[in-house]
């Protein structure tokens, strides 16, 4: 009974207090967050942490991260990888350094500095992608060359997690490049080999009635099995989760099919993390820690300020003019889904401590918000050269 109690719990607090927050105009992962910390032990105390909670994070975790891989065009990361790879450059180490640097001065281990800094490198395409779609730019140059980028940074993010990972915790006798050599050939063998699978199963003339149904479940399981191989052999989770979306947002071509997993998804899982990442958050360390506020004001403005600076720079690189290349630095502002999950991850091996993870929750707060109004602030479709993908 504590289980479903638990479970009701968190479910009505984030359709009920989510819905409050809504009518002030915050973003639903937001309003999530704060509707976590209301009724979480730092809070009303109305529901405690415990393995029901951390079970049902997880999950939700790992949905989050397919997700996030299935919304990938991977056609654009191979066409567009000469740019990607400048942009995610510049993009990438300059917010490194200033987040490894930020975490030093603080006085965080060496590791916790680096998990810092791979943070920093990491953007949302979950608030980028309905921004462009909605002012017409997704189908643009601009708006590939900024998906594609972003999903990289988010791939190499989540690749130097699971090094940090290995070096903590190592779960393999192998020699890392021939670690991660192998989980990339897997990958390939699983690119090839679940179509088949597939086929085999639901043959194309047999595709009648319940048809959906039974894929969905295929997916589930596939998703589900890859997920515990990799983690036995040392990938965690949230990585592995995230590369089979990738896989599979090759595979899965039916709209019907991407509804569906896009409403279990963020209809029931991804909701529930957000939630427990609010239940998870102290935001009593403001009041107790000293330097925690200064902590958060250093993370926010150093994460903005080197996006901002790393991101103009790289778009001039790429070939953008100058308010493209505006517009391309506030599109890498927010710090969501990837952040989040990385910083819950951090938590879990105690890298991070309660002022590291408050002021990250703090950050993409922040910047969920900070991001679209940069992005709004400096379009100019007038200056934007705009070109189709086959462009």
């Amino acid at each position: 009974m504590d289980v479903l109690l638990s479970f009701l719990i968190i479910i009505s607090a984030g359709l009920i207090l989510s819905e409050v927050f809504k009518k002030f105009h915050l973003p639903y992962v937001v309003a999530l967050i704060l509707a976590g910390i209301i009724i979480g032990p730092y809070g009303l105390g109305v529901i405690e942490g415990n393995g029901t909670l951390e079970f049902l994070g997880s999950i939700g975790l790992i949905f989050l991260m397919f997700m996030a891989g299935l919304d990938v065009r991977v056609s654009d990361l191979s066409r567009l990888r000469k740019q990607v790879s400048i942009f995610g450059i510049f993009n990438g180490a300059m917010p490194f350094v200033v987040g490894f640097a930020i975490a030093i001065y603080f006085g965080y281990g060496l590791m916790t500095a680096v998990l810092l800094g791979i943070i920093f490198i990491s953007s949302s395409v979950a608030v980028v992608i309905p921004f462009l779609e909605s002012i017409g730019l997704a189908q643009s140059r601009l708006g590939d060359t900024i998906i594609a980028a972003t999903v990289a940074e988010d791939g190499l993010s989540l690749i130097l997690l699971s090094i940090v990972l290995q070096t903590v915790n190592p779960t393999t006798g192998l020699p890392l490049p021939l670690f991660y050599l192998l989980f990339f050939f897997a990958l390939l063998v699983l690119r090839y080999a679940i179509p088949r699978l597939e086929e085999a199963l639901f043959p194309k003339k047999k595709r009648r009635g319940d048809f959906f149904e039974a894929e969905l479940r295929f997916i589930f399981v596939v998703l589900l099995a890859t997920v515990v191989f990799f983690d036995l052999i040392g990938i965690h989770p949230i990585v592995a989760g995230f590369f089979i979306g990738l896989i599979l947002s090759e595979t899965i071509r039916s709209k019907v099919m991407r509804d569906k997993l896009h409403a279990l998804s963020y209809g029931l899982f991804i909701p529930v993390f957000f939630i427990i990442i609010g239940i998870e958050t102290d935001v009593g360390v403001f009041f107790t820690v000293a330097n925690s506020v200064l902590l958060a004001s250093a993370i926010v403005v150093g994460s903005v300020v080197s996006k901002l600076i790393s991101g103009y720079v790289g778009g001039r690189l790429c070939g953008f003019n100058p308010y493209e290349s505006k517009f391309m630095a506030a599109s890498t502002v927010p710090q969501l889904s990837t952040t989040l999950a990385v910083a819950f991850v951090g938590f879990e091996f105690e890298l991070l401590d309660h002022s590291m993870i408050t002021a990250l929750v703090v950050l993409s707060i922040v910047t969920t918000f900070l991001g679209p109004m940069l992005m709004s602030r400096t379009m100019d479709k007038r200056r934007f050269t705009f070109e189709d993908r086959t462009g």
